[in-house]
């Protein structure tokens, strides 16, 4: 019997047209488009806007991009999950909101949480499925409305984050291609350095917790960075050597959207060439889950089958991880 493995055989994305520029920004808290393009490397991000526009929203245009791409039928799928830090609302899922606007009805679906690691974290809980051999279509959408958690009084947070969405469409294959390997690392420590203070059960929304601005993304900018470059690319750099892989066998690093500095680490230490590494944070800043199929999406053009793609990325609570896939299509947009 052939081995079944999980291949992304289609990406899509979705973001909303309004752009909130660096200049904006200056106009709201104490910093310029030099600063913040010095320390990140963002000029803009793309915001949400309206009443009751939750992530559904971002999600369920990326997914239903996703279907009309592939002429699939919403019938036809078997699995969605969502990768989310910001849900419509506690329950339920936004991904079974985002199932129901899209008109998917055979699926069972569930959000997963990892923060800026969603996204790998997500994808391999749906190559478990797939490598079954019972799930034939699942789809796999990353999507935060970041903007929502975003402290525009906070100049050391405001300017990182954006809103969108990307979804992947995940399916069998017996071929040598597909999702090969994975590293996958949480250290519950690391909540303390990046976590949003109120809202949970631990600490309830309250008039109290409102005033002092505690539901917003609270981050110890130094610390998350010295933790986000040593661990992204470790683990890299790890899958790497785990797959007797040189820096010339790999096509692409896929890496998560936080800060260019990170990413320019972490493919130097996997001695990539900048032209090796999927690179869009100017555009769109951090979008959390969203970052790595937004990359994917921006790029699917470029890549052929066969070629070797690392994904890394790094989140609050903390986690990390590393996918080393062997891309399944070629692609012409």
């Amino acid at each position: 019997m052939e081995k079944i493995r999980a291949a992304i055989t289609a990406v899509n994305a979705w973001f909303p047209e309004y752009r909130l520029t660096n200049d904006e920004l200056a106009t709201m808290v104490d910093t310029s488009d030099e600063w913040i393009m010095q320390r990140v490397g963002i000029r803009e991000r793309r915001i949400l806007k309206g009443e009751r526009q939750g992530t559904s929203v971002l999600g369920a245009e990326a997914v239903k991009g996703l279907l009309d791409k592939t002429g699939t039928d919403p019938s036809e799928v078997d699995l969605l999950i969502c990768a989310t830090v910001t849900p419509d609302m506690m329950f339920p899922a936004t991904a079974n909101i985002i199932s129901d606007k899209v008109g998917i009805k055979n699926a069972f679906s569930f959000d997963l949480n990892a923060a800026c690691s969603g996204f790998i974290f997500a994808l391999q809980t749906a190559v478990s499925y797939v490598e079954t051999g019972r799930y034939k279509k699942v789809v796999l959408v990353g999507a935060d409305k970041m903007s929502s958690i975003t402290d525009y009084t906070d100049r050391t947070t405001c300017a990182l984050f954006g809103d969108a969405a990307g979804a992947v469409l995940i399916e069998p294959t017996t071929d040598d291609t597909g999702i090969i390997d994975h590293l996958l690392h949480t250290d519950g420590s690391g909540r303390h350095h990046l976590h949003m203070k109120a809202g949970g059960s631990e600490r309830p929304a309250s008039h109290e917790t409102v005033d002092a601005r505690q539901h917003y993304v609270y981050q110890e900018g130094q610390t998350v960075f010295k933790f986000a470059v040593s661990k992204m690319a470790d683990v890299a750099v790890e899958l790497m050597k785990r797959n007797n892989l040189e820096s010339e066998d790999i096509a692409w690093l896929v890496p998560h959207q936080a800060n260019l500095r990170i990413i320019g680490a972490t493919g130097k230490r996997m001695g990539l060439d900048p032209s090796q590494i999927m690179i869009n944070i100017e555009n769109y800043g951090n979008t959390t889950a969203a970052t790595i199929p937004l990359c994917l999406w921006e790029y699917e053009n470029r890549m052929k089958k066969g070629d070797n793609i690392i994904l890394a990325a790094f989140g609050g609570g903390f986690t990390w991880g590393s996918v080393y896939i062997k891309w399944s299509y070629d692609t012409k947009k």
